[in-house]
């Protein structure tokens, strides 16, 4: 192997890069200056952003255990520029007394995480696969833990790392099973052994159960609310995001390269698994008041439209899922972006909090609900063009009633949304929240979203060039 060949892990080497830079930088800044490695990572981060929209070698290499295509550079792409946003989101947060000593390592977290998404997605060996997932799973415990004096923080580490521990024993349970009938873990290999018998339908199962957590699918979803609560808000918008995102990824990548053989069975799996996400998230966020459990609800729900694109089980269906994913990261981000600043500003985090927030500062007001529209799936904004999509993608393949049983779910859903912008610009309160000015890089993340949410939805030609660019997966 030639060193030429190497940089088809182009985007696994310069995030590895960044990481060693930040990690010698916070060696050299040095007490005083520690704060500047805010802007030197959120800086370098962006041209680790744009170089990765470069031309890019695809192919194989380590004996086709890592694999890079077109389909991969676009959704790694998809989860830098959302690690970009978090991480301009999270400037401010990181300048807070508390939290100046560790600036660094917030940094190094973040980006060893995504590392290993990135090795997960161009797994082309479960081996690879496996690697990926823990190498993403453990630092982002460390990061849901990371307010070191609060209780609640702590807690959500230890359930993260509780529930993903379990979820990764589970998960390969499974693919001792599937390799007892392949006798190998190579993706190709697999596929080609793969057939109807009980083993391998059982193995599918106990693996699917294992992606079941890192996607938050119901019955898999306990955990997500107390983890999402607990973590800091900007970890929190990460694990919502990012860290969904590349489960999605490599899920589905997965289902369509390895599992064609048995696409009957787990059709069905998907079936009755994304009525139950949809249809049990939407329940439980119409009941809650706390912003940061009503997102992670929100998100559960979302979490089942994503099924709908899988359920596809065509190129159609892996266009949806890459092109829904980009629109619910803007969109995301947007809501726990005000979150965030309002959280930062007043400790607020009730959506009661929320009454009349309109009136004491429109420009969040109008941000939180461009974000709600898009979640609900209200035209014009880019949410609803992803939802028509994926709705597209499984009635293509015949499936009326999922899809009518999921639209009527975007009725409840936009019920609870539109709970958030009532309590904004109808509801009134005695004592709302004072009116205060967001710094720079707050308006920036801000913007990023906003321009994000109306551009995917307007851009036409995005979706053609995002499925041009998945085919050969």
């Amino acid at each position: 192997m030639n060193p030429e060949s190497f940089m088809i892990m182009r985007h696994e080497l310069v995030l590895t890069l960044a990481f060693l830079f930040i990690l010698v930088a916070e060696v050299f800044t040095g007490e005083r200056n520690r704060e500047k490695i805010k802007g030197i990572a959120v800086v370098l981060f962006a041209i680790v952003t744009a170089v990765g929209f470069l031309p890019a070698a695809t192919g194989s290499i380590f004996g086709g255990m890592y694999q890079a295509s077109g389909t991969t550079t676009i959704m790694k792409n998809i989860l830098n520029i959302g690690t970009l946003i978090v991480l301009i989101q999270s400037y401010t947060w990181l300048g807070r007394p508390e939290n100046r000593d560790r600036i660094h390592e917030y940094f190094l977290l973040l980006l060893s995480t995504l590392i290993g998404m990135n090795f997960m997605i161009s797994a082309g060996h479960f081996l690879m696969f496996y690697l990926g997932i823990e190498l993403a799973t453990i630092p982002l415990a460390a990061l849901a833990a990371y307010d070191r004096y609060r209780n609640r923080s702590a807690e959500a580490g230890i359930k993260l790392i509780l529930s993903s521990t379990l979820s990764s024993g589970i998960l390969l349970f499974g693919l001792s099973m599937i390799y007892g009938v392949a006798g190998s873990l190579y993706f190709p290999d697999v596929a080609a052994k793969v057939t109807t018998v009980p083993l391998v339908i059982l193995g599918f199962i106990f693996f699917f159960a294992g992606m079941g957590f890192k996607m938050s699918l119901v019955p898999f979803h306990l955990w997500t609310a107390d983890v999402y609560e607990g973590a800091p808000v900007n970890v929190t918008s990460y694990l919502s995001v990012v860290s969904k995102g590349a489960a999605a990824f490599i899920f589905i990548i997965i289902l369509f390269r390895v599992f064609p053989a048995i696409s009957v069975t787990w059709e069905k799996v998907i079936w009755v698994i994304a009525i139950m996400t949809i249809t049990i998230g939407n329940l439980f966020a119409l009941r809650q008041k706390n912003m940061k459990r009503f997102l992670a609800f929100s998100s559960i729900a979302q979490a089942g439209f994503f099924l709908l694109g899988f359920i596809g089980g065509n190129q159609l269906g892996m266009t949806t899922v890459i092109y829904y994913a980009l629109i619910y990261i803007f969109s995301n981000l947007a809501a726990f972006g005000v979150v965030s600043v309002i959280a930062e500003k007043t400790g607020r985090e009730s959506m009661d909090d929320y009454d009349g927030l309109y009136r004491t500062n429109p420009g969040l007001s109008i941000t939180m609900m461009l974000a709600m529209f898009s979640l609900a799936g209200i035209p014009p904004v880019a949410g609803f063009f992803g939802k028509f999509f994926l709705f597209v993608a499984a009635a293509e393949k015949g499936f009326y009633v999922l899809v009518t049983i999921a639209v009527l779910n975007t009725i409840v859903a936009l019920y609870y949304y539109l709970l958030v912008v009532k309590a904004m610009f109808i509801n009134r309160s005695d004592a709302p929240i004072a009116s205060f000015k967001s710094d720079f890089m707050q308006k920036l993340g801000l913007a990023i979203c906003i321009a994000g949410i109306v551009v995917t939805g307007f851009a036409s030609g995005l979706f053609e060039i995002i499925r041009n660019l998945s085919y050969g997966i």
